[in-house]
């Protein structure tokens, strides 16, 4: 029998093509996966929170001095950052960092950041800045001084009130101006000063309140000081007899002593003016007479009895006074 074979071209053409192909298409994925990976320049851009800053303390809380920066990066690599700035302390070396300003002088201020990925390449380096501002503080808002009135600490009816003030603290660099205003009475000098005087003719009774503004300052900085003045006290007549009947002068007299023993701070004057045709020891008599029963009968404190003797009348005349304790001794009719 015959055997036919085949040439070896044959058996090996079809390996050759299916390696030939293999090859291929390694090479076309390899090509797609160069284009795949292709570089992108970075995109870089800076944002400051807040970017503009007022470094002042609030009452309560601390000073404010840190600004947040921010680098949004668009890139496909990794990246590495490199921060600076022309003024404060930067802390942190990643894409969010904070910058301290505290300390520094109101102005414009700078923040810089320069990333790359490492590569060498200028491509795949990027560089941008922020710009701050810190503003000047304002001003401390205004207070009122301490203001105090020193009240006087006697009241005399009819003299004159002294009032002065005391003032301390408050806002620097304001010339205080003194104010005075009274509610009575009107200020005799001193207005504009830190001390007046006020006259009081006529307030008896009444009360006065003398009021300090202090002006220069945008408050209302004022003290109020009242005093009150007593009613007046005086003397009052009881009772007044001619010589009468003994009996009859008893009665005047018990009368006179409940009042005296209705008010035990009150004094008791007795004044017997002589009638001019009177008899010699007629005052003496009426006088010893009056004081006894008082004393020993109506059990009156001899040391609250005082006896006087007035100027002579057409006939004899008894006059029984209730003085308040601080009143001044009763007028004699002439």
């Amino acid at each position: 029998m015959l055997r036919h074979e085949r040439p070896v071209i044959q058996i090996f053409l079809p390996v050759l093509l299916i390696g030939m192909l293999a090859m291929a298409s390694v090479a076309v994925a390899q090509k797609v996966r160069r284009e795949t990976v292709a570089f992108t320049p970075p995109n870089l851009r800076l944002v400051a929170e807040p970017a503009v800053i007022t470094v002042c303390p609030i009452e309560g809380q601390p000073a404010t001095s840190v600004i947040h920066l921010d680098a949004r990066v668009t890139s496909n690599s990794p990246i590495r950052y490199r921060w600076t700035t022309n003024a404060g302390k930067i802390d942190g070396d990643g894409a969010t960092v904070t910058w301290d300003v505290s300390g520094l002088q109101p102005g414009y201020y700078k923040a810089y950041v320069d990333i790359d990925t490492g590569s060498g390449d200028a491509a795949c380096q990027a560089f941008t800045s922020t710009t701050i501002l810190v503003n000047r503080c304002p001003p401390p808002p205004p207070t009122c001084p301490n203001v105090g009135i020193v009240c006087p600490d006697r009241v005399a009816l009819g003299e004159p009130l002294t009032f002065s003030s005391n003032i301390s603290d408050g806002s620097a660099n304001i010339t205080p101006i003194y104010n005075w205003t009274v509610s009575s009475g009107s200020i005799i000098d001193g207005q504009g000063t830190s001390t007046i005087h006020v006259d009081t003719t006529g307030l008896a009774g009444q009360s006065l309140t003398a009021t300090l503004s202090m002006g220069g300052y945008t408050l209302d900085c004022s003290a109020t000081c009242t005093v009150q003045f007593p009613v007046p006290v005086e003397c009052k007549k009881f009772d007044e007899f001619p010589n009468i009947a003994r009996n009859d002068e008893k009665a005047r007299l018990d009368n006179y002593a409940i009042a005296l023993q209705n008010d035990p701070t009150s004094t008791a004057y007795v004044i017997v003016y002589p009638g001019q045709r009177g008899r010699p020891g007629e005052v003496q008599q009426h006088t010893t007479r009056i004081i006894d029963y008082l004393v020993n009968s109506r059990g009156i404190n001899g040391t609250r009895l005082i006896t006087l003797v007035g100027p002579p009348r057409d006939v004899l005349l008894v006059e029984l006074w209730l003085c308040p304790q601080g009143a001044k001794p009763p007028a004699m009719a002439p």
